[in-house]
């Protein structure tokens, strides 16, 4: 099996840090966008799509307002997804940071699930 590798994908955004890091924190806020039902337990966020097995994820770190850090329970320890919210210095102007995991022929594919979730979440955001 070939070792996955770390991408970015980097999007602008029209929001408050405070409003986007509900959507990217809360499972209320994942499940506007992110997956079709979001529940947590003790640091245990479960996403489920279309009614299928729920997926595992903990909170490996976070920051509020800045960034969350997911680790997949079914991935290499090393491996997680990221959140993170950064400011431009000049225009002020709001960054979604995404961070993830991918074999490197997958990661052109992975990304364009990324950008595919990332517009719904700026529809639900209105941004």
């Amino acid at each position: 099996m070939s070792k996955k590798q770390l991408f970015t994908l980097e999007f602008p955004v029209r929001c408050s840090p405070a409003i986007l890091f509900e959507f990217l924190a809360t499972p209320a806020g994942l499940q506007e966008w992110f997956a079709d039902k979001v529940d947590e337990w003790e640091g245990v966020y479960s996403f489920s799509w279309n009614g299928g097995t729920p997926d595992k994820a903990s909170i490996l770190d976070q920051e509020q307002d800045k960034f969350i850090r997911f680790h997949w329970l079914h991935t290499e320890k090393n491996e997680y997804f990221e959140f993170r919210i950064e400011k431009t210095e000049i225009s002020n102007q709001t960054i979604l940071l995404i961070k993830d995991f991918a074999e490197k022929n997958e990661i052109k594919d992975q990304s364009q699930l990324w950008e595919y979730q990332v517009k719904e979440l700026f529809h639900r955001l209105g941004a």
